[in-house]
């Protein structure tokens, strides 16, 4: 297609210049520790956009996004890309990944339990692990453009994009998280926490980009199960996560191994459960 030009191959997108505007193209792959693996889940590429669609339209007006549209433009033939478009705003990313926690799991529970903190941040004494925390922290990354992201501590990360972004960076991320744990809540869905990234339009307004609150960048658990002290059922990648802590054989380096056929059917379930519940729709999909 002349009038496209591919950009960037991520894990699970292509990013393609389109005149003035960007193509993002949600796929169907599925990374876990930061491994690409060879079995595709179907249709996940077309929840997560229309996920990231539906909390986009969501967003209260004063936080500005990337999103333009969500149609496969006239001039492209490709109706297998339908539902899995965004078309965006060109934005410089920022490079730090912006992760707001509102529960103690995964490796921030692992931190906890090593030195009572999480990226240095104090935690009170006695916490379990899924517990909720006294009030949401945030927790940044460096954002690698291979391999894994690091953890940052508040000084590393001003350190990083300077003292002014940072605070942006940090408010805007806890204000959307604050929103939409209680918008999920109301519908039965904790969000254990979750990650933002932003970039700068070519005007320098800091624009929200990439996907948003989906199960690949968040932690979904059901509200009616939830239950401190112990993991919690998911909607979202922990179930392949799981799955791929008991291979021993495994060492979480390239290739990954193949997932049967149960994971790749319960992972795409997960997927359009919390869809369904999210947006209070059932999304079809052809295949």
């Amino acid at each position: 297609m002349p009038n496209l030009t591919l950009l960037h191959r991520g894990k699970v997108r292509e990013v393609y210049a389109y005149g003035e505007q960007l193509l993002l193209v949600a796929s169907d792959r599925v990374s876990a520790f930061d491994v690409v693996l060879p079995t595709p889940i179907p249709g996940k590429g077309v929840v997560l956009t229309q996920l990231s669609r539906f909390w986009f339209e969501q967003l209260p007006r004063q936080i500005p996004s990337h999103a333009v549209a969500f149609d496969v433009p006239a001039d492209l033939d490709r109706p297998d890309w339908r539902g899995r478009i965004t078309v965006c705003q060109r934005a410089k990313p920022v490079p730090m990944e912006c992760i707001v926690r509102g529960y103690l799991s995964g490796s921030g529970w692992q931190d906890y339990k090593n030195t009572g903190a999480v990226q240095g941040l104090p935690l009170p004494v006695g916490l379990t692990e899924s517990a909720r925390l006294p009030a949401p922290i945030f927790t940044p990354t460096t954002k690698a453009a291979a391999g894994h992201d690091e953890p940052l501590t508040v000084s590393a990360a001003v350190v990083l994009v300077g003292e002014k972004l940072y605070s942006q960076l940090r408010e805007l991320s806890l204000g959307i998280y604050c929103w939409a744990h209680e918008f999920a809540l109301q519908r039965g869905i904790i969000i254990a926490d979750t990650k933002f990234e932003f970039g700068h339009a070519a005007d320098g307004r800091l624009l929200l980009i990439d996907e948003i609150l989906t199960p690949d960048s968040s932690r979904f658990w059901p509200a009616a199960d939830y239950a401190p002290g112990r993991g919690q059922p998911s909607f979202d990648k922990q179930f392949v996560r799981d799955y791929l802590l008991g291979l021993p054989a495994w060492d979480r380096r390239p290739p990954g191994p193949e997932l049967p056929a149960d994971i790749v059917s319960g992972t795409r379930e997960k997927y359009l459960e919390v869809y369904a519940r999210l947006t209070g729709k059932e999304l079809k999909i052809d295949y």
